[in-house]
């Protein structure tokens, strides 16, 4: 009988509620639980993004008690109903699963997951796969970003903005970033691209400099910060401009009256989800490729922030959330 441990969520509130579980996991249990089209993978990483503090503070509900986690990587070890039993031992990424990724092992859908090579790198996949995917599609899809165009990424020296920086830069556009360090400018321009990078602490009225590098307005604003930074992110915008709000940590923006879009210039708002830009297969199979190419031939560079273990899970979120690493936070497991 193989027993795992797992970070667990027993009542939702802030870091303190996340329990280290020492061997509550039963592998032969969760194997029972793999149904059609997924598998169970033995997870060597796994990623930590803001969406886990939703599920963990309760803004996205789920039912309690529930295993935490989103992204990860690892080695299959089993297969459910109807799959290819030759798929075990192979390596896998996902960025979506059925059972929480802060722990020895996951199920996980075939929708949500890339097949890897056997040369691949699983620490930088697990630290790529739902920001690079965010990323791609907030570039390539949900505002196409192209040659001459003026973008602002708020969070520039996070994992997600690193990311997107560099999918934005090699698309011909002029990138202009926020963070809230000088170690963070630094890392935003190395390994982000950015053209200009604003620092908030310095700089706090960041629509005063954006102003001043773009006098127009930008195209484009990717906000995953949230309410903090919503009405500034709108007025940094030319006319006709596009705020793509797709996060919230800084807590969700409040409920506006679309009339408050024609202030700034007829704008348009939106808020995607990773969900519905990888339901179809070949749309998601692009954007896996496009993303596993890139780590692989050096053209997207992966930043690991940080690396915590399953016992130091409090840690990790309170480090994410209190903006207190740059790059990526992943689990060793």
């Amino acid at each position: 009988m193989t027993k795992f441990d797992k970070v667990i969520v027993n009542e939702y509130g802030g870091a303190d509620k996340l329990s280290f579980a020492k061997d509550a996991g039963d592998l032969e249990e969760l194997k029972a639980t793999a149904g059609e089209l997924e598998v169970v993978v033995k997870n060597a990483y796994a990623g930590v993004n803001f969406i886990d503090t939703y599920f963990r503070s309760g803004l996205y509900p789920q039912k309690t008690p529930f295993t935490v986690g989103q992204e990860g990587s690892g080695e299959i070890v089993a297969v459910g109903k109807g799959m290819d039993p030759k798929m075990v031992g192979k390596k896998v990424a996902y960025w979506g699963n059925k059972s929480g990724s802060y722990a020895g092992y996951t199920v996980v859908g075939v929708m949500q997951m890339a097949m890897l090579p056997e040369d691949a790198d699983l620490r930088k996949m697990a630290a790529v796969m739902l920001q690079g995917l965010t990323s791609h599609y907030l570039s390539h899809d949900t505002y196409a970003v192209k040659k001459g165009d003026v973008v602002l990424i708020h969070a520039a020296a996070g994992g997600c903005g690193l990311l997107l920086g560099q999918m934005c830069k090699s698309k011909g556009a002029t990138v202009i970033g926020t963070c809230g360090a000088h170690a963070k400018v630094a890392l935003a321009k190395a390994i982000g691209k950015y053209d200009h990078v604003i620092n908030y602490v310095d700089q706090p009225d960041f629509v005063a400099e954006v102003r001043k590098i773009c006098p127009q307005g930008v195209n484009v604003v990717y906000d995953g910060v949230g309410a903090a930074t919503f009405e500034g992110s709108l007025r940094c915008l030319r006319p006709r401009g596009h705020l793509v709000s797709f996060g919230n940590a800084s807590g969700p923006v409040p409920p506006i009256p679309p009339l408050h879009l024609t202030r700034f210039g007829s704008l348009y708002l939106t808020r995607p989800t990773l969900t519905d830009y990888v339901a179809d297969p070949k749309e998601r199979e692009a954007r896996c490729r496009d993303i596993c190419t890139w780590v692989k031939d050096g053209s997207l560079k992966v930043t690991v922030g940080k690396e915590f273990n399953l016992t130091e899970a409090r840690q990790a979120h309170e480090a994410l959330e209190g903006r207190q690493t740059t790059g990526k936070i992943i689990f060793s497991l």
